[in-house]
């Protein structure tokens, strides 16, 4: 099954009627209605509740509707077995599942899902699997992590959790996290996995956010999780390839076929030799704009 593009991934509090009605409507790779962190105690019923009725009510511009449950605790799951209960009805396109640090918990999450795609009759696998990297257990279990489940789509990576984890303090350059990053996106890579990189909490700091993303794309990530919608299209365009870049990577495969059907072992372009990695590189920029390679 090939994967959606996740270039966005928009949490929205799953408890606030208005904000999950305006994400219906936004120009977003994904929207994650949040039933964890981003809702008091107090109202896990209600959001539950509405995040359910909203779900089933409204058609949604971004295509892909997630949400994000309370990581599995034990084994009746503890507060993710009353959300998967109340939202998978619904039938969500995908489920975050945060705090991760054992394959068990996406087991225990993906034999829910099958259990709810027998019941409603609905194609096997179509409801996938995200897993949030974000505590030091995670990151350190992060390949076993990634074999769990076919339904795997990708590794997220959260920085806030970890560095709270580890009793570190967190910094502008992201010092701090440099090895916990670049160690998800490796592990998403090994396994064909989409990697998606930290929130950037300083949601009014629109370059700021600009240049962590830029960087985020130049390491492989896929994409880069948000918190407001203004967010949404300055990353988006850091993770879609210029025009330039797009034209470049099209003629880097234009002159491996040319080599290929002369049968050349050794191809030049603009005074470069075309190797194996560049025609990688060139498929993934055209995979990441939209066209086949």
């Amino acid at each position: 099954m090939a994967m959606r593009p996740r270039r966005a991934l928009l949490y929205v509090p799953g408890d606030q009627e208005r904000k999950l009605r305006k994400a219906a409507g936004l120009t977003v790779d994904s929207v994650c209605f949040d039933l964890e962190d981003g809702v008091a105690w107090p109202h896990k019923a209600a959001a539950r509740a509405l995040v359910a009725r909203v779900l089933g009510e409204l058609t949604f511009a971004a295509g892909e509707r997630l949400v994000r449950i309370h990581p599995p605790q034990g084994p009746d799951g503890g507060p993710a077995a009353a959300d998967l209960d109340a939202v998978l009805s619904a039938h969500p396109d995908g489920i975050v599942v945060p705090k991760v640090e054992a394959p068990w918990q996406l087991h225990w999450v993906a034999y829910r899902l099958q259990q709810a795609e027998e019941r409603y009759g609905w194609p096997v696998g179509s409801v996938r699997l995200l897993a949030i990297l974000e505590t030091a257990r995670g990151v350190e279990a992060r390949n076993s992590i990634a074999r769990a489940t076919p339904r795997l789509d990708a590794l997220l990576f959260g920085a806030e959790d970890y560095t709270a984890d580890l009793g570190a303090q967190r910094s502008p350059d992201n010092r701090e996290v440099l090895y916990a990053r670049q160690a998800v996106v490796a592990a998403a890579k090994a396994h064909n996995l989409q990697a998606i990189d930290i929130v950037y909490i300083r949601y009014k700091d629109l370059e700021g956010l600009a240049r962590e993303a830029r960087e985020a794309a130049a390491w492989g990530f896929d994409g880069k999780q948000v918190i407001h919608p203004a967010q949404v299209p300055v990353v988006q365009q850091a993770f879609t390839p210029t025009a330039d870049a797009v034209a470049y990577a099209r003629r880097v495969l234009e002159a491996y076929e040319r080599g290929r059907a002369q049968g050349l072992g050794v191809v030049a372009l603009d005074g470069k030799m075309i190797d194996m990695p560049m025609v990688k590189a060139a498929r993934r920029v055209l995979a990441r704009a939209g066209e086949a390679a």
